[in-house]
């Protein structure tokens, strides 16, 4: 499974942004069109960081398995959720257990200051996302990602 993630604090506007680059209300397949022509990319997309609607790692990972989809799209938080801290980690904890099941983080978007401790070669942060226009970040993150 390919992995593209978006990560934030509250008021980041990562579902916006989720939802600029996929026109998904929530959670919902789609077909995105990779740079170049290349074949489209059959897509899981959930709205809303893992932490804050209380997704364990295993539990997103059943449902991404459930799509059967070649790639993902989702959010985390750089920290843990502070009432459930064991069940939903910080999204370095995240990263840790999709690696473990094979998935490959193919792009990762920071919004805001908070990495959370992240580091790839394929990050891309956005420090004035909370104020720039939501067209404008979506511009940038398709390019970031690869996407048409």
């Amino acid at each position: 499974m390919d992995l593209y993630l978006v990560v934030g604090n509250p008021n980041t506007r990562k579902s916006s942004l989720i939802r600029s680059l996929t026109g998904c209300f929530n959670r919902s397949v789609r077909d995105i069109l990779p740079t170049g022509g290349k074949a489209p990319l059959r897509l899981y997309a959930r709205v809303g960081s893992l932490q804050d609607t209380k997704t364990t790692p295993e539990d997103f990972v059943a449902e991404a398995g459930r799509m059967r989809c070649a790639a993902v799209l989702c959010c985390l938080t750089p920290n843990a959720n502070p009432n459930h801290r064991e069940q939903c980690p910080d999204a370095a904890r995240y990263l840790a257990h999709f690696s473990a099941e094979g998935w490959h983080l193919r792009a990762v978007v920071v919004l805001g200051q908070d990495t959370g401790g992240l580091r790839s070669p394929r990050l891309l942060q956005l420090a004035q996302a909370g104020t720039t226009p939501i067209n404008v970040t979506a511009r940038a993150v398709r390019m970031h990602f690869g996407w048409d």
